[in-house]
Formats: structure tokens, sequence, C-alpha cells
């Protein structure tokens, strides 16, 4: 009467699996807290692409956006508009409104850099270039 070889490696392989299942389950599990949404408003887009969404979240995110598709001539341009505000993690409100366009993403908000003025002497030299240009073309 000798041993099986056979059904020793059930018996290591039932007990290998036993203990990654045990391990699992033991595995700490994530506390985040789940954040409930307190409203939610979502418009079906429209077939020529236009949209609208808004919600609101317990902990005071907010977010909304609206889209509209214009034509000019033979092309479709979309442009949307929207805002969001959540606390930053120092405490801080943040507010953002923004577009998007053919042009880009323009963002405005307070915590947002700005950019400094041009300095008048520099804008007077870029009115009088843009008023001279052939005084200023170097290609001749």
């Amino acid at each position: 009467m000798g041993i099986d070889i056979y059904e020793l490696m059930k018996c290591f392989q039932a007990i290998v699996l036993f203990a990654l299942v045990s391990v699992a389950f033991t595995a700490p599990v994530d506390e985040k807290e789940l954040i409930r949404i307190v409203k939610q408003r979502v418009a079906e887009p429209a077939p020529d692409g236009s949209y609208s969404y808004e919600y609101e979240t317990a902990n005071g995110i907010q977010a909304a956006e609206q889209a509209q598709v214009n034509v000019q001539g033979d092309v479709l341009l979309k442009q949307v508009t929207g805002s969001f505000t959540y606390t930053s993690p120092d405490g801080t409100p943040v507010h953002v409104t923004y577009t998007a366009d053919a042009n880009g993403f323009h963002p405005e908000g307070e915590h947002l850099p700005v950019p400094p003025e041009v300095p008048t002497h520099v804008q007077r030299a870029l009115e009088y270039i843009a008023a001279h240009p052939q005084e200023n073309n170097t290609d001749n």
C-alpha cells in the first residue's frame, strides 16, 4: 500500500488554493467613503450632437455642461460651456467656468494664473507694426 502521487498532488493543490483564498479574504478593504449623488439631470443627446447635464454630490462637488452645435457653411462647430465647483484638499473652494470651441478650451477661475498685461510700449509697437505692414516687410 503506497502513497498515490496523484492523490497527494490533489491534496497539495487544495491546500494551496485554500491558503490563497484565505489571504484574499483577509486583505484590507479600501475604506474610502462612497459619495452620494444628491442631484443629477442629463438631457439625452440631440441628433445634432447638442447635450446638457448637471450633477451635485453630497460632499459639495457640482458640475454642469451644455453643448450646442452651430453650422457655418459646410462645417459643424460645437461650442461647450460649463462649470464645476469643488473644495481643494487645503479647504479652499474652487470654482471654474469654461468654454470650449474651435479655438480650444478656455477656463476661468480665481485660482488660475493670469498672464501679466502687455506693457504699453510693447502694445504701441505691435499696433505700429500692424498699421504699417509694408514698411516691415523684409522679404524685398
